[in-house]
This record gives structure tokens, C-alpha cells and sequence, in this order.
């Protein structure tokens, strides 16, 4: 039988942190990478696993390698704390890792709930992520610090069965988490020497808002599809205008 370690990054996720790691309790090996939370995450975290590192200013990508590099077992699951495995997910991925032959990864079809709503549509579901892998196929994780991603470029294989994504429970949650990853990415475009332009500032919102919107359909998820594809458009607004005065800070 093969083995498997569970990684999961968290900051302040006391909230999260309980359900998430009962959703995976039944791996072998379960790693908590944390950025010096300052809420109850590591206690609650440590009633499951003594395997709990600190990483100081690391972006989400670089915390998942450093999980990677502690895990003990070849196959990993990385997941978020705002992540739930479920039954039949468990089911799949055993059975995957079990009869993997040459396939060394495999993504894993995220089903996303905004304020307590699933999102069928916007663009949000199916969302398949390359989340379980061997470390032996030298898997890593991107230098991106908000939306990182695993990279491999061999066979992959696809689970059917789904992991619930809690992306957003209340609307302080979403601002809050708005105006960190506004801020990252708007520090990662000035650092490419990006400027930011009257186009992007005013028509990257709006068509933001028309692709979710209409194109993907998220007219099709009701009112909390409006909400979100509103608030989805304003992230962009509020992304180049964080960059537009980090270009021009000093006039």
C-alpha cells in the first residue's frame, strides 16, 4: 500500500483548520506549514500532528515546498485550509495512488462555495487543479506568490469526485482577502516593470465583469453570481490602481 502526506499552509485559520484536517485525518502523514499565525490555528492544529513548521514573508507557493521538503511519504495531497476532502474523494485517491502504473500526478476537480453558494458557473466550475503527486517526479510549485501552481509536464490523470473549496463565508472575509491579494499582485506587476494604463484601469474591470458575467454565465447563479462577478471586477479595478500609484508614488 502506499503512502501519503497531506499538506496544508495556513495563516489564521482557526476557523478552517479543524475541518479541514478531519477531511484528511485518515493520511498517513499530516503537514501544517504556517506563517506565524497569531490566532488558535497551531493548537487546534496540534490535537492531529506534531509535523508543524513556521516559514517567515513566504509566498503560498514557496510555504507548499517547504512542506514538500519535510513530507516522509513519495505521494502528496496539498490542499488549503479552506479545502474539504470528502468521502468519495478519500476513495479516489487512495484507489489512484494504489494503481498509479506510470501516472505520477493527478488533478483533482475543486467545487467552490462563495458566502455558503456553490458556484456552478462564472467560470469556477468544473476547476481542475494539479494538487495530488509523487515528489519523486519532482514536482514543485511556481514562484507565483497569490494563484501558485504545481508544474510537471508528464502523463496526468483526472478524480471525478470533488474538493470543497470554503473560498469565502462573509463579505469581511472576501475585502480582507481582496485587498491582500490586490496588493501582492499589483507588487509582483511593478516588480515586472508593468505600468498601469486609463485600458486597464477602466476597461479590464468591465470585461471582467462581461466575461464572468455573461460569457461564463454567471448570470446562471442568481443573485450571489451578480455579487460575485461585481466584487470579481472590482478586484481588478482595485489591482491596477494599487499599481498605478506604485508607478507614480513619487509625484
Amino acid at each position: 500500500m502506499q503512502k501519503l502526506s497531506v499538506i496544508i499552509i495556513t495563516y489564521n485559520e482557526e476557523h478552517n483548520i479543524t475541518d479541514c484536517i478531519e477531511s484528511v485525518k485518515w493520511a498517513d502523514e499530516i503537514i501544517v506549514v504556517d506563517s506565524n499565525s497569531n490566532d488558535n490555528t497551531i493548537a487546534l492544529a496540534k490535537k492531529y500532528t506534531d509535523k508543524i513548521f513556521f516559514v517567515t514573508n513566504s509566498s503560498y507557493s514557496q510555504s507548499k515546498n517547504a512542506g514538500l521538503d519535510n513530507a516522509v511519504n513519495d505521494w502528496i495531497l496539498s490542499i488549503d485550509a479552506d479545502e474539504r476532502v470528502t468521502e468519495e474523494l478519500k476513495n479516489e485517491i487512495c484507489t489512484a495512488i494504489n494503481n498509479a502504473d506510470n501516472i505520477k500526478a493527478y488533478f483533482l476537480n475543486r467545487k467552490s462555495f462563495f458566502i455558503s453558494k456553490f458556484i456552478k458557473h462564472c467560470g469556477w466550475y468544473p476547476d481542475y487543479i494539479l494538487r495530488l503527486f509523487r515528489i519523486s517526479a519532482g514536482i514543485r510549485f511556481n514562484d507565483s506568490k497569490v494563484h501558485e501552481k504545481a508544474e510537471y509536464s508528464g502523463k496526468t490523470g483526472k478524480l471525478n469526485a470533488n474538493l470543497l473549496h470554503y473560498t469565502d463565508l462573509s463579505f469581511e472575509h472576501y475585502w480582507n482577502k481582496m485587498n491582500r491579494y490586490t496588493s501582492i499582485s499589483a507588487e509582483e506587476l511593478f516588480a515586472k516593470k508593468r505600468k498601469a494604463s486609463f485600458f486597464d484601469i477602466i476597461f479590464r474591470p468591465a470585461f471582467a465583469f462581461f466575461k464572468m458575467y455573461f460569457l461564463k454565465l454567471g448570470i446562471l447563479d442568481g443573485f450571489t453570481g451578480l455579487v460575485l462577478c461585481t466584487l470579481s471586477s472590482v478586484h481588478v479595478f482595485v489591482k491596477y490602481s494599487k499599481l498605478y500609484y506604485l508607478n507614480n508614488s513619487g509625484d
